[in-house]
């Protein structure tokens, strides 16, 4: 497929904000797909030539842009900061600049397909030692030449990673859906009313579809197989997705429960009860061969806590594995866990790991096994997963151990459980239905949380102010925003001025987070500042009010920052208006 075809559908899903409208267009797209395009075209319909798991980056900053920019166009790098000021958007800063060049270098234009665009940017990332930057910004430079104005201002997106066309995972999940069976099912989408007619017969089939689609991305974190499968083995070739040890999965989401007679109605009784830690959720892989640990977010986080590889070799008592876990930081000294921020230094920390190791010294917390010895047992109940995890783990104080639970067999146990967990200063509890298999990436209703206070939100920051006095020079106001319900646009919350230290020994700072902020900054206004949504945070709050005064409707009545979160959250995984609207609906009745 041409590039320039590609762009054109960019630019049509850029125009809309009707999240029905970009599945209509996305679908058009993939009915023209070719096999060998789909992994490309999938990739970069989500701005990136990687799927989520891998460990491979662009890489690519905006000095690096500019200056490649620079050397492209014949601007200086100082006009181009200037009019990416202005615009907001060096994509369309790279267009105005080159709109008019007419020089050809590696590629003439009508050959400049998806694939050469997409192994470009993949050729750049895997560049590395003495002249990496030459070279990059020289394989920048040959696409940029061999690209129309239009092919420019995407490529400049895509290397940045900010494509800017809206489109979340479940818009193109829906689309892959209508693109293979909208024909089967009679789907129509009418463009005048924005609107989707499925024959009531069908709806059932669509929705059990939708839902085999999801459960297939939620075990590969890949679309592009995902579709590659459909294409070739169609619907019943989703039923034979399973684990792959290696490979990460969305792991398992819990419900907020409000009490704990809600949890005990929702879940049944008997039901599993765990402590609910405060600390850095990763899944373990072990193919037999190596052993690597992601996050949340699919990063490998095995480097920072290598430490740990050894403990598993001598705990773990599996040829191969996949366990769901908590890694919890804890004072040397005192032997007491310590809150997430305490070991949040060591996740991007890439030298003098050992010594940090002994400073702040982790423990695994496992709570759930999801594979042994080659057998998936996502499919197995709650209890049978947890008799073989109490099988599977050699525990050993201080290094690994399995996350401390009850069978509860009344609501009183459930209360009795969680007063005590306050009390030790935990997080709260997990409640978990016993008989439930394990579903990746769903919030399902086969796990709860119970916390104190109304549930924290994890939000992204979109505009900062500068302060004034003591506080003059530093961001210190922070506009914050949720996701609207398709996840294609944020929608502001509410500004966040407090629960930040003022000196950085003190604590995560102001100063901290203007360090962090300032290489997103996309326009001035005064003391104003629009910042690239990157920044995740957790905010706590007073309540949640209806207002005109932000996009939302809504306003976080006292909101307060608690941490910061980006290290496990990315800016696509915050929450949504659904959430702000659920919470705003319970609160009434607190």
């Amino acid at each position: 497929m041409n590039y320039l075809k590609l762009t054109e559908y960019y630019e049509l899903l850029e125009k809309t904000s009707k999240r029905l409208e970009k599945t209509h267009i996305l679908s058009e797209l993939l009915k023209q797909t070719k096999s060998e395009e789909v992994e490309p075209l999938i990739n970069l319909l989500k701005g990136s030539v990687f799927p989520p798991w891998d460990e491979r980056k662009i890489g690519i900053s905006e000095k690096l842009v500019i200056k490649a920019l620079a050397t492209s166009s014949g601007v200086s790098s100082e006009k181009i900061e200037k009019n990416w000021a202005k615009i907001g958007d060096l994509g369309e800063v790279a267009e105005e600049l080159l709109s008019n060049k007419k020089q050809q270098t590696l590629f003439s234009r009508k050959n400049l397909e998806i694939s050469i665009v997409y192994n470009q940017i993949r050729k750049i990332a895997s560049l590395v030692g003495e002249g990496t930057v030459s070279k990059k910004i020289g394989i920048i430079c040959e696409l940029l030449a061999a690209a129309h104005p239009q092919e420019v201002k995407f490529i400049i997106r895509t290397l940045l990673e900010d494509l800017r066309i809206g489109i979340g995972e479940g818009t193109l999940r829906d689309a892959i859906v209508w693109s293979f069976f909208g024909e089967k099912l009679h789907l129509s989408y009418d463009p005048k009313t924005n609107e989707v007619k499925i024959p009531e017969g069908n709806r059932e089939e669509f929705e059990k579809i939708l839902d085999e689609v999801q459960q297939a991305y939620d075990l590969t974190n890949d679309f592009a197989e995902v579709f590659i499968i459909l294409s070739k083995r169609g619907f019943t070739g989703l039923e034979k997705i399973s684990l792959k040890v290696g490979r990460p999965l969305n792991v398992m989401l819990a419900i907020k429960a409000e009490s704990t007679t809600e949890a005990a109605e929702a879940l049944g009784l008997p039901c599993l009860c765990e402590h609910k830690l405060d600390g850095f959720r990763v899944q373990i892989h072990n193919d037999g061969k190596e052993i690597k640990l992601y996050s949340r977010r699919l990063e490998n986080l095995t480097h920072p806590f290598k430490e740990l590889l050894s403990v598993l070799k001598d705990s773990v008592k599996a040829k191969s594995y996949i366990l769901d876990a908590e890694i919890v930081g804890y004072d040397p000294k005192t032997k007491k866990y310590l809150a997430f921020q305490d070991i949040s230094q060591r996740i991007k920390r890439k030298y003098d790991i050992e010594k940090l190791a002994k400073k702040i010294p982790v423990e695994i917390n496992v709570f759930d096994i999801l594979s042994k010895d080659e057998e998936d047992l996502t499919v197995r109940s709650q209890k049978e997963r947890r008799s073989i995890l109490e099988k599977t783990i050699k525990e050993k104080k201080g290094k690994i151990c399995i996350t401390e639970g009850i069978v509860a067999e009344t609501t009183q146990d459930i209360e009795d459980f969680y007063k005590k967990a306050i009390t030790f200063g935990l997080e709260g509890i997990m409640i978990k239905n016993l008989e439930k298999p394990y579903t990746a990436g769903r919030k399902v209703g086969g796990w709860m949380k119970l916390k104190p206070v109304l549930e924290n939100l994890d939000l992204v920051i979109t505009k900062a102010e500068y302060g004034t006095g003591k506080r003059a020079g530093v961001l210190s106001s922070y506009t914050i925003s949720c996701l609207n319900k398709d996840k294609s646009r944020f929608l502001e919350l509410g500004k966040v001025a407090t629960g930040l230290k003022e000196k950085e020994e003190e604590g995560e700072s102001f100063t901290q987070l203007t360090k962090l902020l300032k290489p997103f900054i996309l326009k001035t206004n005064g003391r104003e500042v629009e910042v690239k949504a990157k920044i995740v945070i957790e905010v706590a709050y007073e309540e949640i009010q209806e207002s005109q005064s932000y996009s939302s409707g809504y306003a976080l009545r006292f909101p307060r920052y608690i941490r910061l979160r980006s290290n496990e959250r990315s800016p696509n995984e915050i929450n949504t208006l659904e959430d702000v609207e659920r919470i705003y609906r319970k609160q009434r009745g607190r």
